[in-house]
């Protein structure tokens, strides 16, 4: 019998098994029963920053239809909590499950300034963006505390290196002063996540994410110091938030985007037993009509592991909201675009400072 209790504060409500491990683990309901009897804890509900140390840090994109060639990941796992996250799977290979230890065990690259400078002074590297993150968000709750993002930042100002941000959180306009000088030579451009207007849905499924109005007043911020923001309207989950695609294009638009994106919902590995879990629980009336509508854009399973269609989804659900898509840039993004980063000015600045002759 499993427990119906819903964990507040948390995305996952539990964790799955690790596929790369033999043992399956379980907390049983006797147990539970004992440690209540007993008035001790059977499991803490604590985030906890555990340092790795890493050979490198910039990682070449292989997947074609990722819309970026190097990404960067300060942090491995989460303390978001968005429960559709793909990255999730990501900490099976640290032998960590998916589920609740993604949000609750943060591993942290401390050297990632380091091995960084190393990687874009080295002679054989031709400048390219890097994208700060493309696994787990680089402004997540661990980075107040460490602030490896902010000495990454500052790394690429010296060496004027074109970068990318991806995130959801606030916290990346304590960095203005130095995005300001990134921009100066149009060097970084911002991504901000932006997956619903209601508190009511973001609080269920991006748990300790910063409200919506926090996030729109970033990208106001940030377009108002001339810094470019593309907003990822993503994912697009039908029957939670699809239905949403217009209003949100308009108030990103509204607040100084010069563009959007999105994707399709697909729920890869472990995320479909977790999010499958999860939506029995915090949406329990509504929980088969999404699976069964997630279901209907990737072919009649909530996998989608093809390049190219996985992101985009198929079928009239997602031809839908590709359509909403085209109607939202005609109608809020005419004549906007996002400008490309420059890749030419970092060779000058190999050794940290202009080369002269």
């Amino acid at each position: 019998m499993k427990s119906k209790t819903f964990l507040k504060g948390r995305g996952a409500q539990k964790n799955t098994h690790n596929k790369f491990l033999q043992h399956v683990y379980e907390m049983r309901e006797d147990f539970l029963e004992f440690c209540r009897l007993e008035g001790e804890q059977a499991e803490r509900n604590k985030t906890q920053y555990i340092p790795i140390f890493p050979k490198t840090i910039v990682n070449k994109v292989d997947s074609p239809d990722v819309g970026m060639m190097f990404s960067m990941n300060p942090y491995q796992g989460c303390e978001h909590g968005c429960v559709y996250c793909y990255a999730r799977n990501t900490h099976e290979y640290w032998g960590y499950s998916a589920g609740l230890d993604f949000e609750r065990r943060i591993l942290v690259k401390k050297s990632a300034p380091e091995l960084l400078e190393a990687k874009i002074k080295n002679k054989n590297w031709k400048a390219q963006t890097i994208v700060l993150s493309g696994n787990t968000d680089c402004y997540q709750p661990a980075e107040q505390k460490f602030e490896i993002t902010r000495k990454c930042l500052e790394v690429f100002l010296k060496y004027r290196h074109p970068v990318g941000i991806i995130t959801k959180n606030a916290l990346v306009l304590r960095d203005l002063d130095i995005l300001k000088e990134l921009n100066k030579h149009q060097l970084v451009g911002v991504n901000i996540s932006v997956t619903s207007l209601s508190e009511e849905t973001r609080r269920k499924l991006e748990p300790r994410t910063v409200s919506i109005q926090k996030r729109l007043k970033t990208i106001q911020v940030l377009s108002e110091n001339n810094i470019p923001v593309n907003a990822m309207l993503a994912p697009m989950i039908p029957g939670i938030n699809s239905h949403e695609l217009l209003p949100m294009a308009k108030a990103v638009a509204d607040h100084g985007a010069l563009s959007f994106g999105l994707t399709v919902v697909r729920l890869n590995g472990a995320i479909g037993q977790i999010f499958t879990d999860w939506i029995k629980k915090a949406m329990p009336d509504s929980a088969e009509k999404v699976l069964h509508q997630i279901q209907d854009c990737h072919g009649g399973t909530v996998n989608d592991s093809r390049f190219g269609t996985r992101t985009r989804g198929e079928g009239k659900i997602a031809e839908q909201i590709h359509e909403m898509a085209g109607l939202a840039k005609k109608r809020y993004f005419n004549r906007r675009s996002f400008p490309q980063l420059n890749t030419e000015m970092h060779e000058q600045y190999k050794n940290g400072q202009m080369k002269l002759f």
